[in-house]
């Protein structure tokens, strides 16, 4: 058609599509559709419009656009882009622990926030065309988002800390994305932030922005410095560690999402691997990823992005090597199968959790694992790990081990050699943060012993909450070490098992009938476990369609040992349906204490 008509008006026809979108949650300000499915748009010409004949005139309306995040599969379509409640997993791969999360992507103004942060990246800085039109390409936005959840470049949503949190929110406060959020469009960077927070803030935008998103947790994950895929752990002559750059995290979060990769090409679609909290740099920013899971898998570690650094995050060999005084090294300890366990994700439609580790890798120790491992290893000529029968050791935990109570651990040493062996035997207790990072010791025994062929000797330790409370973090984890030295034959043995304090439980209850727009109660109740006051204690409530998007904190002072801290918050549902409560609650000496509950509300 070559005329021009006059338009008089254009119905976007919101509620419509924006329900057939599954956008509906955001509201009807607008017109939010998702790309790769239909919409429709009605035009009312003006009356004097000559031009325009109904049923005659035909139009063109030409949209180009690409179906690069579009998973199949409608279920998983509704976990992984429309849910607003997950679970992280936390503490070690022997006591996984999932963590409620409101990760919040339809709450009101949070659309707009994560559009912000696209447009304060450098990138965008820099050169908005080329930014906004790389924009179609969800590779260039995921990349973007890895460098911008973090503020260590640019003035980026979290500032990470793992010591010292003056002056900001301690991280394990977070029970949500939005709060966050919001306070960074309003203000800035946020103080603070760790690998669970950089992640579920990361998948909220991704969610918010259409892309789908998984929350991931790697139980064991490395961090390779010097990318030999060797994580090396030394220790002097005495048997005391000494700090290297290389680390194995109890666990660290981060985010997949879902895309196609025609830079790759189809083998490589599917899942893709990003981590928003800052490690190392990636051509020259704190970012990494997207990585694609199948190419970590097989060690396909030339393809884009970050590849190596990931697949050493599952997969990386560990080595324990004594440094003699003479300047030489002596392995006395290794393991192939101690980093990438468990690696976790909240299971689809359900609070189960999903173990993904076959996604990742192949089964430990069998030949495709080590195959491409070799491969990976590309130049370095390491030999195959193995030790023979000798002394063994092995920690043994006692049950009930909740934050505030004495309990007693030890650790049987074994020798399985056929002459008798006399060592020194140590046994430490070591507060550590869940990135590894070692604290203040908590306990400490030693002894020698002569042990006979084939006969066992037990070193105990008592763990006292005097001693293990000053030291430990909010992440409630110690790292128990047991080394045996023998420095007539030069032979060293260690054994390490990390312990999680059991949290108090938090009973929630909701009085009466949920009703949209009206007032309801939560009852939180929490016995305090420790043998001393809690100062300054609160609880926090926040849920999508319950808060108004936004967390309310009850401050109820002290509370006395082994005495119940209790609270009563007033909310009001804004949306009918099964909604997620959250809950939190806070003091000076419990912290990250978390639970949640299923709220039907009503119209």
């Amino acid at each position: 058609m070559s005329g021009v008509f006059d338009i008089e008006r254009c119905d976007l026809n919101i509620k419509s599509n924006s329900s057939s979108h599954h956008t509906d949650l955001y509201g009807e300000e607008r017109l939010i559709v998702r790309r790769g499915q239909p919409f429709n748009v009605t035009l009312h010409p003006s009356a004097g419009s000559k031009d325009f004949k109904l049923g005659e005139t035909s139009l063109k309306f030409i949209v180009e656009t690409g179906d690069a995040v579009h998973m199949y599969s409608e279920t998983k379509r509704r976990e992984y882009v429309l849910e607003q409640h997950g679970l992280i997993y936390r503490g070690t791969y022997k006591r996984i622990k999932g963590m409620p999360w409101n990760f919040g992507q339809f709450e009101p103004g949070i659309l707009d926030v994560c559009l912000k942060i696209l447009d304060e990246s450098p990138k965008f800085v820099s050169d908005a065309d080329k930014d906004c039109s790389s924009r179609r390409d969800p590779v260039y936005v995921t990349r973007v988002l890895s460098a911008m959840i973090n503020s260590n470049d640019d003035r980026g949503v979290l500032v990470g800390e793992w010591g010292e949190f003056s002056g900001g929110v301690h991280p394990g406060l977070w029970i949500g994305s939005g709060d966050i959020l919001r306070h960074w469009a309003e203000g800035g960077p946020v103080r603070y932030g760790q690998c669970w927070v950089f992640a579920a803030v990361a998948c909220t935008v991704s969610r918010a922005l259409g892309i789908p998103c998984r929350v991931v947790t790697n139980f064991g994950s490395a961090h390779d410095t010097d990318a030999n895929l060797v994580i090396e752990n030394l220790y002097d002559e005495n048997g005391e560690k000494i700090s290297v750059g290389d680390s194995i995290w109890n666990f660290h979060v981060w985010v997949d999402s879902w895309m196609t990769r025609p830079d790759l090409g189809p083998e490589f679609d599917g899942w893709q691997t990003s981590d928003p909290t800052p490690q190392e740099t990636s051509e020259g920013v704190f970012c990494c990823g997207p990585a694609p899971v199948k190419a970590v898998k097989e060690g396909e570690l030339t393809k884009n992005y970050d590849t190596p650094f990931i697949f050493a995050e599952v997969n990386a060999d560990v080595v324990d090597l004594v440094h003699l005084s003479n300047g030489t090294f002596v392995k006395f300890s290794g393991s192939t199968n101690s980093v990438g366990k468990f690696i976790s994700t909240k299971a689809v439609a359900s609070d189960e959790r999903h173990d993904i580790t076959h996604q990742y890798k192949y089964a430990e120790g069998s030949k495709e694992e080590r195959q491409v491992y070799e491969k990976a290893q590309h130049h370095n000529k390491l030999k195959q790990r193995g030790e023979e029968p000798g002394l063994q050791l092995k920690i043994k935990l006692a049950d009930n081990m909740i934050v505030g109570s004495n309990f007693e651990v030890y650790v049987v040493l074994t020798n399985n050699c056929m002459e008798a062996r006399t060592c020194t035997f140590l046994f430490f207790a070591t507060a550590i943060s869940y990135n590894g990072k070692r604290g203040d010791s908590c306990g400490f025994t030693s002894d020698k012993v002569e042990v006979p062929p084939g006969e066992e000797r037990r070193l105990y330790l008592k763990l006292e909450y005097d001693l293990y409370g000053p030291a430990i973090t909010s992440d409630r984890l110690i790292q128990l070490s047991a080394i045996t030295i023998d420095k007539q034959t030069i032979d060293y043995h260690k054994a390490e098992k990390t312990i999680v304090l059991d949290d108090p439980h938090i009973e929630v209850k909701v009085l009466g009938e949920a009703k949209v727009n009206q007032p309801v109660l939560a009852e939180l109740t929490l016995l305090n476990p420790l043998p001393e006051p809690l100062q300054d204690c609160s609880f926090a409530i926040e849920g999508a369609g319950l808060t108004d998007g936004k967390p309310i904190t009850e401050k109820i002072g002290g509370v006395g040992p082994k005495q119940e801290a209790k609270a009563s918050i007033e909310f009001r549902p804004t949306s009918p349906g099964s909604q997620v409560l959250l809950v939190n609650f806070d003091s000076d000496k419990l912290r990250n204490i978390k639970s949640f509950i299923t709220v039907v509300v009503t119209e």
